[in-house]
């Protein structure tokens, strides 16, 4: 027999000590990649207001056009060129664009099997309402004005029978390589961060100036002092038992000296990434060390945080715009042999 718990099985969980930071966090990136010997063509027609599709052995047309016969597994080689009106195979209403979409007002997306393909291809038909909308409908394409290579070449599609003809390119091309197109493709996510307790701890120190750290409590890790500060210890889940005031001084203990040049770096090589270790804790955490030549650089090395003007202060460890060297003896290796 049995019997219903007394108590409720959920536990109370205590509010945190400190106010929890939140903030807006988008992370954004341009992916490049070359399109090779198919999409390259396909890439080139829609700069020019075509579009091509692959014509595979047992005679169907596919658009886009793909870099292998469905029929033969074989590369393709057959581009044709296909019309720019089409027939609405399928479709959707999407009454709330969001911002990155080819429209900003309520438009269907839709499959359309163009004139001359045995394939749908996906994209955007601008029609007044969902009530105009219907599967069979016949559309044209409508063409940007400055075209890259991209699908978004063609704006979107409108209800007709007669094709548009594309305007002249006005986008400025670069010049291809053996007729392959490079095209670069920006990814971005938008999320809302909330730091954890030891993170808002943190975070509210360094946009004061000050570094804060935390030592564990038991386990492990008893004793330890971790910069930044952690929630729990990472090697057995021990509580920390109290926040740490720390001084921005520390040595170096491994680096790398960065010589090759990429896209969106903010500062020349050669120059010195570094893990440092702040004085009083024990993990170091990676940081600039600049103000002297990257070949003078060296483990054990006493250097100290240059900090930004204090009226760019914000809650990041971007406060800190590097670490100097100080000008001090080095360290002695067995001071900083275990976080080698």
């Amino acid at each position: 027999m049995s019997t219903r718990p007394t108590t409720d099985p959920v536990a109370e969980v205590p509010a945190p000590a400190t106010e929890i930071l939140s903030a807006p966090l988008t992370n954004t990136f341009a992916y490049t990649r070359s399109l090779g010997p198919v999409l390259s063509p396909f890439a080139l027609a829609l700069r020019e207001g075509r579009i091509l599709g692959s014509a595979s052995s047992d005679g169907r047309v596919f658009v886009p056009p793909v870099e292998f016969d469905p029929a033969t597994g074989k590369a393709t080689t057959d581009l044709v060129d296909v019309a720019t009106v089409g027939t609405v195979t399928s479709w959707t209403w999407q009454p709330e664009p969001a911002a990155p979409q080819p429209l900003d007002r309520p438009f269907a997306w839709a499959l359309i099997r163009l004139d001359g393909a045995d394939t749908a291809l996906l994209h955007a038909v601008a029609v007044e309402d969902a009530a105009t909308m219907s599967t069979g409908m016949r559309v044209h394409a409508v063409w940007r004005a400055a075209r890259t290579g991209l699908i978004t070449d063609i704006s979107h599609f409108e209800p007709g029978d007669a094709a548009a003809t594309a305007p002249a390119n006005t986008a400025e091309l670069p010049t291809e390589s053996n007729g392959r197109v490079v095209v670069a493709t920006p990814i971005s996510t938008r999320i809302e961060h909330s730091a954890t307790e030891a993170e808002s701890v943190f975070l509210e120190g360094i946009a004061g100036g000050k570094l804060i750290g935390n030592r564990m409590a038991s386990g492990v890790d008893a004793g330890r002092v971790y910069f930044p500060p952690r929630d729990v210890s990472p090697a057995d889940g021990a509580p920390p038992a109290e926040f740490v005031d720390l001084p921005d001084t520390g040595i170096v203990t491994t680096f790398c000296i960065v010589n090759v040049p990429f896209q969106g770096q903010k500062i020349k090589p050669p120059y010195v990434a570094a893990y440092v270790l702040l004085d009083g804790t024990d993990i170091p955490f990676l940081h600039l060390i600049l103000d002297c030549p990257a070949d003078e650089v060296r483990m054990g090395m006493r250097v100290q945080a240059v900090w930004l003007p204090r009226e760019e202060w914000q809650h990041s460890m971007g406060n800190i715009s590097h670490f100097r060297p100080t000008g001090e003896p080095d360290a002695d290796y067995a001071s900083y042999q275990e976080y080698v």
